[in-house]
């Protein structure tokens, strides 16, 4: 007797639509409280940096909730994990909105990170559960262009916000979202993960799974290139405030509608992506624009040091980092596809991972910027700059794994 197979699922543009409204729960959580930077470090009592420490927590917490969510949806499946994880993300956000304390509002941001993880990476999961190769990258720059409208109307609607209302009203209005996801995942997503391909894993398994994902050096190299560009976005993210709203001198409204545009382009790199993947193979286009991040970074940092970028210069300076996150475009969605080519049969497992290293560097790339004096551009062109030659290097490891591979044949 032949065990029952459930029938395979289709990702329609409709069921890609809501898989990246649920994926920019991450942008809708980073970016629209970026305009408010200055408002915490005032009310929350610790002053210069300390906000840009509140995002590092974010990071943090995403990066460590994604080990148990990549094991917990291949287990139980897409459906349930990320129903659940969506409501301690909203639950934790309206504790934001009605926290006083500052080591508090830090937790409940970690928090709300361990419940949000699972919008990272349950949607990345189940397009590698339906497609791979050129339609899992197309289906890919589908999603990226649906998730990526947030960044562009996250830091306008928290401009918004802050015009009319209290800072606290942005936790509020994220908890308002994680509920309507909540909703429209119960009723309109199946789970892409059938019964019979889930898998039962123990603590030392799970464990003993993450050091076989990281072990094989194809996913190891490209999840690299694919984490080290979210450390160039992370930089750009962690001193945009700073940048922006007090070196250059942009209000609220002018930091969001910049923060808009250059979410464009960086939208724009992914849909040419996803007509240049039918015509030229998917590590061409990564190293062509590994190239290009890196030539633009150098040139953000020089002109930096000699103090054209910056203050002086403010448009020049929009157009270097919108180049660059025009860039990233290109690398996001190979790398991520080419980090899955050989975990079909884990993918929630190799999503977790690759969200684990892209949040933890995202953390230390946000650390790093604050860290820094915040005069001019540099912090945010050496933040920048710096992932943008690790994406090279990785991507050296990346050709050393695909030619044993190709030996091995």
């Amino acid at each position: 007797m032949r065990a029952n197979v459930s029938p395979p699922v289709t990702l329609t543009f409709p069921l890609i639509v809501l898989l990246g409204l649920v994926t920019a729960i991450g942008p809708l959580a980073t970016d629209m409280y970026l305009p408010a930077f200055p408002q915490l470090d005032v009310e929350l009592g610790h002053g210069p940096g300390s906000a840009q420490m509140t995002l590092a927590a974010w990071f943090l917490g995403l990066a460590l909730g994604q080990f148990s969510q990549g094991p917990l949806s291949d287990r139980f499946g897409r459906k349930g994990p990320l129903i659940v994880g969506l409501a301690i993300f909203g639950i934790a956000s309206a504790g934001c909105a009605v926290a006083h304390d500052y080591r508090m509002f830090c937790f409940l941001r970690f928090l709300s990170a361990l419940g949000g993880s699972a919008s990272a990476v349950i949607p990345r999961a189940s397009v590698r559960d339906v497609a791979t190769g050129h339609k899992g990258a197309h289906i890919m720059a589908q999603l990226t262009l649906v998730f990526g409208v947030m960044p562009i109307l996250a830091p306008t609607l928290g401009s918004l916000v802050l015009r009319f209302g209290s800072w606290r009203n942005i936790f509020w209005v994220a908890a308002v979202y994680a509920a309507l996801g909540i909703i429209a995942t119960q009723l309109m997503l199946p789970d892409t993960l059938a019964p019979e391909r889930r898998i039962r894993l123990t603590a030392s398994d799970v464990l003993s799974r993450y050091r076989g994902i990281l072990a094989e050096p194809v996913f190891l190299s490209n999840a690299l290139i694919t984490s080290f560009s979210s450390f160039v976005m992370f930089a750009y993210l962690g001193g945009a405030p700073v940048l922006f709203e007090q070196v250059l001198g942009f209000s609220p409204s002018g930091f969001g509608l910049f923060f808009g545009i250059n979410a464009s382009f960086f939208i724009l790199g992914t849909q040419i992506n996803g007509r240049l993947v039918h015509h030229f193979s998917l590590p061409a286009i990564l190293e062509a624009a590994i190239l290009w991040a890196c030539v633009l970074g150098g040139v953000f940092v020089v002109l930096s040091v000699m103090g054209i970028a910056g203050p002086n210069h403010p448009i020049l300076t929009c157009m270097l980092i919108t180049s660059i996150t025009a860039a990233l475009g290109f690398i996001g969605p190979n790398g991520t596809v080419l980090s899955f080519s050989r975990h079909g049969q884990h993918a929630g497992s190799a999503s977790a991972m690759l969200g684990t290293l892209q949040f933890t560097l995202g953390a230390g790339s946000s650390v790093l910027v604050g860290l820094m004096p915040q005069h001019g551009a540099l912090p945010t062109a050496i933040g920048m700059a710096t992932g943008a030659v690790c994406m090279a290097g990785s991507n050296l490891l990346r050709r050393q794994a695909t030619d044993a591979n190709e030996q091995e044949a």
